[in-house]
């Protein structure tokens, strides 16, 4: 009620008549999705902290630097923002809903090839993306040596804490400092891209949303969720697809870049919950990093370096060479692999056992903005990432004005209105998470959504329509004005 109340003051004239929740990071943000009396949806995404509230002011940033040409030419559509509410210091975002469902990872491998293909090439759409629109937007720019030299002093922050097992800080370590595994060719990419910032429909992705980490960067980091993917066959067609679409050389590293960063956003999420002294965060953490520890002892990992680090035993000590390892003195201590007198030739060596027993499936990897799973097991193709792809020089880039300091956004598309009016129609049929059960009962559904609806003239279902917000503090209304009830963006 609460996010429904802020969104009619946010949106002059919107008249809620339905409420329900929808998946986001509950440590993060309050989210609902709203059904207003003329059957157009909004997405209400409320911060519940200054990080969360300073990422959707990135995103906004972000999404103004999107011009009318570059939305038009994009093969998925973008989220834009009708209105916005300051409460104090953060401000509470109301979103034109976009078309499509989310889909977990297994979902999706379920789905077949074509989804896979049409994922490959929304990267690839992505990373094509002009290089002004970071610079307008006054993003972060990485070249590829200042991305590795960054990375490594989250790791030495990382490894100050005293609480990341030694095994992966060396195994971190010798990646980043791989140098012929970090040259690439910077782009633009999304940065927070995981299963949950896809919208899918019929198959394919109609949106792509939670634009709040754009920058120019590895574009491995928008793979790092692939590593999660329990068939290999799935990861593949992503990147034939994505290296088809870009039409470069390929950047056979690419994946061993992605997998370091699903393996080091465990650390990350240790040292964040540090940060915030958040224990439950911590507790996590430091339990991931353990099973991570363990499954890469017992399994190997997935492949994140060119050169191979040295081998380590249990304790994580370096495991002596075969030029430095000392020689037998007597006949008895000789013996043929997997041979042993009292078995006879059929017994295995413990490597064999380990590989016997090692699961067909990696463990589910971490998503950036949840608490993620310990990711690393292998899928038994480590050279998968040889047929990665990468990108060819930047694309040039042009003089752009910066957009007004405004909560109008710049650009919306002028067929939006059209598209849109006839959006009603075609979400007449409920998405699965749309139940009777799931929306508010006491939220009224028999308004106008006028203006001249209620009869002391401000819109049905304003803040000052219930009781449920004579509670909430004085805010500051501040509406986009050039953005309908309709006014999706593509």
């Amino acid at each position: 009620m609460e996010l429904a109340a802020i969104a009619t003051a946010a949106v002059p004239g919107l008249t809620p008549a339905r409420v329900a929740g929808i998946p986001d990071d509950p440590d993060d943000f309050d989210s609902a999705l709203i059904i207003d009396a003329q059957k157009n949806r909004w997405r209400v995404r409320s911060p519940r902290h200054e990080e969360s509230s300073m990422r959707l002011e990135t995103e906004l940033t972000a999404l103004r630097s999107f011009t009318p040409g570059i939305r038009a030419s994009l093969p998925f559509r973008l989220p834009s923002v009708a209105g916005t509410v300051r409460q104090g210091s953060l401000r509470t975002f109301v979103y034109n809903h976009l078309p499509g469902q989310v889909m977990d990872l297994d979902e999706l491998v379920a789905a077949g090839g074509s989804t896979a293909a049409d994922i490959g090439r929304i990267i690839a759409a992505i990373h094509a993306l002009p290089e002004e629109l970071v610079d307008r937007a006054d993003l972060p720019v990485y070249t590829a040596d200042e991305f590795r030299q960054r990375k490594l002093n989250e790791l030495d922050q990382a490894a100050m804490t005293g609480r990341i097992p030694p095994r992966l800080l060396r195994r971190w370590e010798h990646a980043l400092e791989d140098v012929a595994l970090w040259r690439f060719n910077p782009r633009v990419v999304h940065g927070d891209l995981h299963e949950e910032n896809l919208l899918i429909e019929h198959g394919k992705v109609a949106a792509v949303i939670g634009w709040t980490d754009v920058r120019i960067g590895d574009p491995a980091d928008d793979f790092a969720w692939l590593a999660a993917a329990h068939e290999q066959s799935f990861t593949d067609t992503v990147i034939e697809a994505y290296t088809a679409a870009r039409g470069e050389l390929a950047d056979p590293h690419i994946m061993r870049r992605a997998a370091l960063a699903a393996e080091f956003a465990l650390a990350q999420w240790l040292s964040r919950g540090l940060a915030t002294n958040d224990a439950e965060r911590i507790a996590e953490g430091e339990q991931m990093l353990r099973d991570l520890d363990e499954d890469i002892s017992e399994y190997g990992g997935q492949p994140i370096s060119i050169v191979e680090p040295p081998r380590m035993d249990i304790h994580g000590q370096p495991v002596p060479t075969d030029d430095e390892a000392p020689a037998a003195t007597d006949a008895s201590e000789v013996a043929e692999p997997g041979h042993d007198e009292n078995l006879g030739d059929h017994s295995q060596t413990a490597s064999e056992e380990r590989v016997a027993d090692a699961p067909p499936h990696p463990v589910v990897p971490p998503k950036p903005q949840v608490a993620p799973v310990s990711p690393g097991r292998p899928t038994g193709d480590e050279d998968a990432d040889d047929a990665a792809t990468a990108d060819g020089e930047a694309s040039s880039t042009t003089d752009a004005m910066d957009p007004e300091d405004s909560d109008t956004v710049p650009g919306a598309d002028p067929h939006e209105a059209a598209e849109n009016e006839g959006s009603a129609a075609a979400d007449d049929e409920e998405p699965a998470f749309l139940r009777d059960s799931d929306f508010d009962d006491e939220q009224s559904s028999g308004t106008d959504g006028s203006a001249a609806g209620a009869e002391d003239g401000s819109p049905s279902g304003s803040l000052a329509s219930g009781p449920e917000t004579d509670a909430m503090p004085m805010i500051v209304i501040e509406s986009l004005d050039e953005a309908g009830p309709s006014g999706e963006s593509k």
